[in-house]
C-alpha cells in the first residue's frame, strides 16, 4: 500500500496495530463503554528515536474504543497538555452540544472534562476517530499525535464472511521531526498545500508487516489522522509516493471463505427542501497566527459566535460545494452524514461524512438534519485550511 493510494482513499471514508478475529457474541442490552483519555506531552519511541509527542493515554495513536448502538461512550478527558484541547468525535452521530460532540468546549491545561456520547439504537456501524478541535491549533495538535480510533459494531458485523475475516486496524498518521526530535511545523505555503511529514506511521510503526493467511480475507479498518496533501496544487507533477504497510503470508487458509452477496442497505434520502451553495476560496480576514489572508467559505472566515447557516430539524438539504480554488478541499460535516449525489441526479448508496472536491470542481451531496438541534461546524480536513478560517457553524432548530 503506498501513501498516494491511501490519501485518496481516506477522503472517501474516515492503539498499536490490531489484528484479530472479532467476537461472534453480542451483549443482550445496551451498555456504558467507560474509558480515560489524558492528553501530554512527553518523549515516545519512533522510527527507532526518541520524539516528542502529544498523546492520548502515554500511546501515539491513542487507544481503540468500541462500542455498539444503544451503548453510551463515557468517557473521562484529562487535559496534561501545555495548552488548552477538547475531543471532537469524528463521524458519530451523536448529540453537537453540552457534554457530547461539542467541539465549542474548551479544556483548560490541568483540567478535566467528562464526555457522555448516548448512541441511537440504529447508529450505523463503521470505523470512526478522535481528534482535538481547537480552532487555530488542530492541525498542530493532530500532528504532534493525538488521534484514537473508535469502532461501533453493528449490522454488518453480524454477517457471517464479515465476521470470519481477520481484522486489522490501521491509524495513519506522518509527522516530520526536527533533529532534537521535536515535531517540525510547516511554513505557510506548506500549510496551504497540506502538510505533509516524512515519518509516516501505521498505527505508530513505520511499515509493520501485517500477517494475512494466504487464500484468506482481511478485513482492514482505516482512519485517517491528517487528510494532508490533498491541497496540492491542480496538475502538480509530484509523485513521489512511499510504502505505508506490508502485507505477509503467514499460514494458509482452511477453506475459501467467499464474500458476501449482501452488505448493509442503505436507503436514498427523498428529495430535498431546498438547495445551498458554499463556495470555497482564499478571503481577507482574521487567518491563522493573525495574517490577514485565510481561507474562507463564501467569502467569510470562521467566527465562532456567528451562525454562518441555519437549518431545521428533519429538513433534508441538498449542498453543492464550489471550488474555484487550484488545490483540493475534502469537505466534512460534523453530526449527521451524507449521500454523495451523482452526475446523473441520483444518490450514491453509501454514508459520507467526508467528500472530496477536486480544484476546480463541484460536488453536490445530500443530507438529513436528523434527531439533534444545537450549533456544529462544517469545514475543509485539510486540518491548516480550517484553522486557516475555511470552517462555518451551522446551527439545527426545530423551529419553522
Amino acid at each position: 500500500m503506498t501513501r498516494r493510494s491511501l490519501l485518496s482513499l481516506g477522503a472517501s471514508v474516515g492503539a498499536g496495530l490490531v489484528l484479530r478475529r472479532p467476537s461472534l457474541a453480542f451483549q443482550s442490552g445496551p451498555a456504558i463503554v467507560q474509558a480515560d483519555l489524558e492528553a501530554k506531552a512527553g518523549w515516545i519511541p519512533l522510527a527507532g528515536r526518541q520524539a516528542y509527542r502529544y498523546s492520548y493515554n502515554n500511546q501515539v495513536p491513542g487507544p481503540l474504543i468500541e462500542a455498539r448502538p444503544g451503548d453510551t461512550i463515557r468517557i473521562r478527558f484529562t487535559n496534561s497538555l501545555p495548552e488548552e484541547t477538547n475531543l471532537h468525535f469524528h463521524g458519530l452521530h451523536v448529540w453537537p452540544t453540552g457534554n457530547a460532540d461539542n467541539s465549542f468546549v474548551m479544556v483548560a491545561p490541568g483540567e478535566q472534562f467528562q464526555y457522555d456520547l448516548p448512541l441511537a439504537a440504529n447508529h450505523p456501524g463503521g470505523t470512526f476517530w478522535i481528534h482535538p478541535h481547537m480552532h487555530g491549533a488542530v492541525a498542530r495538535q493532530v500532528w504532534r499525535g493525538l488521534a484514537a480510533p473508535v469502532i461501533i459494531r453493528a449490522e454488518l458485523d453480524a454477517i457471517p464472511e464479515v465476521k470470519a475475516a481477520a481484522e486489522v486496524v490501521l491509524v495513519l498518521q506522518d509527522v516530520t521531526l526536527g533533529a532534537d526530535g521535536v515535531p517540525l511545523e510547516p511554513g505557510f505555503m506548506q500549510q496551504m498545500a497540506g502538510r505533509e511529514g516524512n515519518v509516516i506511521t501505521a498505527s505508530g510503526s513505520v511499515n509493520p508487516t501485517i500477517p494475512i493467511q494466504k487464500d484468506g480475507w482481511v478485513r482492514l479498518r482505516m482512519g485517517m489522522g491528517m487528510m494532508g496533501g490533498m491541497g496540492a496544487t491542480a496538475g502538480s507533477s509530484n509523485s513521489a509516493s512511499s510504502t505505508i504497510a506490508t502485507f505477509a503470508y503467514s499460514g494458509q487458509a482452511n477453506h475459501v471463505v467467499p464474500l458476501p452477496q449482501k452488505l448493509v442497505s442503505v436507503e436514498p434520502f427523498p428529495a430535498p427542501s431546498r438547495v445551498r451553495s458554499f463556495t470555497l476560496g482564499q478571503s481577507m480576514g482574521q487567518g491563522m497566527m493573525g495574517s490577514g489572508i485565510g481561507f474562507g467559505i463564501n467569502g467569510r472566515t470562521f467566527d465562532p459566535s456567528r451562525v454562518d447557516t441555519r437549518v431545521r430539524l428533519g429538513d433534508v438539504e441538498d449542498w453543492e460545494f464550489v471550488n474555484p480554488m487550484m488545490m483540493d478541499h475534502p469537505m466534512h460535516i460534523h453530526t449527521n452524514a451524507f449521500q454523495i449525489i451523482q452526475p446523473d441526479g441520483s444518490a450514491e448508496r453509501a454514508w459520507r461524512d467526508v467528500v472530496l472536491v477536486r480544484a476546480g470542481d463541484r460536488v453536490r451531496v445530500r443530507t438529513a438534519f436528523q434527531d439533534f438541534t444545537g450549533k456544529l461546524m462544517y469545514h475543509c480536513h485539510i486540518l491548516d485550511h480550517e484553522d486557516l478560517g475555511m470552517m462555518g457553524v451551522l446551527e439545527i432548530s426545530d423551529e419553522a
